[in-house]
């Protein structure tokens, strides 16, 4: 690209509204036809972003500010979100009463997540993030090199730490990122090494990716490119590898593995709703001491979401960001709700809103 060409696509952005986005034809019927909605999250922006078909031919978003937004889990039992922020874990519960007043819009959204509980972690930097069955977390502490329960005794209780890392410190090691949950408890896990000194997983990152079985602490296939978001598909592990824009599926048995689909990007969260995995891609950052220098960089020039028909592996549909967002790390479907909305707790709005086994109440303004 010339500089002309440069200067005359920093104008057309600059022109444009904060998250603009384009997409396939084919996505706002498809949202529809599952009936659900997209939520990703995005740390660069710090933002959890709905997005949701507002009839079939467009889609309307709904971006919330949250610090450092990683993780997302979702109870779907119990109809509650959990969010992983910079310093702390929100669990939300939704309402549809709520949501059917909400003095802001009312009648506009049907389902309103609010904040319930607050877990005050410390800067951990979790990455992945799951509901237990009985209602509890398990989260990724990239930081300190283990899975660990969230609970309100301590900052994290330690689950489980590779059997390489010898002590819990604050060094990211090895940069363990994924889990997968099977009977509600974690089962596989993603790091991008097996080195148990300073993150020591720089040292060469597209070459050296793992995932541990974590009922036998072994390895179970490793010299992966970067992998993120293992996932149970009923009996199938998935993952992604984000240095070669690869989805993959494992054998367990074996330790090899084949290539679903291969996209043209640097892949990162993803989740699967009937026949269709939604796939989050992130724009990487030149200026990226980490990732910049990295052959895939040229190829990774696009942030949004690219949905694939996981029976052929063929490609459904896609989004592509034009503003604002370029990093995604999670990304989640959001069931039988077409237009849901959330509120944190840096405005005081969720304040107003009162949930109780029975009842709900909307707080009268005093203004």
């Amino acid at each position: 690209m010339n500089k002309k060409n440069l200067v005359e696509e920093v104008n057309i952005k600059k022109s444009l509204a904060p998250f603009s986005c384009q997409y396939t034809a084919q996505i706002p019927e498809l949202l529809l036809k599952l009936n659900c909605s997209i939520a990703i999250s995005t740390y660069q922006a710090g933002k959890l972003i709905f997005i949701s078909p507002k009839d079939e031919n467009s889609l309307v978003q709904l971006p919330r500010h949250f610090e450092k937004l990683m993780g997302i889990a979702e109870d779907v039992k119990k109809d509650k979100l959990a969010l992983a922020c910079k310093d702390e874990i929100i669990v939300f519960s939704n309402s549809k009463k709520l949501a059917n007043h909400y003095p802001k819009s009312p009648n506009k959204y049907d389902a309103l997540y609010m904040p319930r509980v607050t877990y005050h972690t410390g800067p951990l930097d979790i990455h992945d993030l799951r509901f237990s069955n009985d209602g509890g977390l398990f989260a990724v502490n990239t930081l300190f090199s283990c899975i660990i329960k969230i609970d309100d005794d301590y900052n994290f209780t330690p689950y489980w730490t590779p059997p390489f890392i010898d002590k819990l410190v604050s060094e990211d090691r090895c940069h363990l990122n994924g889990m997968a949950l099977k009977n509600g408890i974690p089962k596989y896990a993603t790091a991008f090494n097996q080195g148990n000194t300073h993150q020591s997983w720089r040292e060469n990152i597209t070459k050296t990716g793992v995932i541990f079985d974590l009922d036998t602490n072994e390895v179970i296939i490793g010299n992966l490119a970067m992998p993120h978001s293992p996932r149970l598909f009923g009996d199938d592990l998935f993952a992604l590898l984000s240095a070669t824009g690869e989805l993959i599926k494992i054998d367990i048995n074996n330790g090899k593995y084949e290539v679903v689909v291969k996209l043209e990007g640097f892949v990162r969260g993803m989740s699967l709703y009937k026949d269709y995995l939604f796939i989050g891609l992130s724009k990487l950052r030149k200026n990226s001491s980490t990732f910049g220098k990295l052959e895939f960089a040229e190829k990774a020039n696009q942030s949004g979401i690219m949905v694939i028909h996981l029976p052929t592996g063929s490609i459904a549909g896609k989004i592509t960001y034009l503003t604002s967002l370029d990093e995604i790390y999670d990304v989640h479907i959001i069931p039988d709700k077409i237009r849901p909305n959330i509120l944190n707790t840096i405005k005081p709005d969720h304040k107003a809103g009162l949930m109780t086994p029975d009842a709900t109440f909307w707080a009268k303004s005093t203004d």
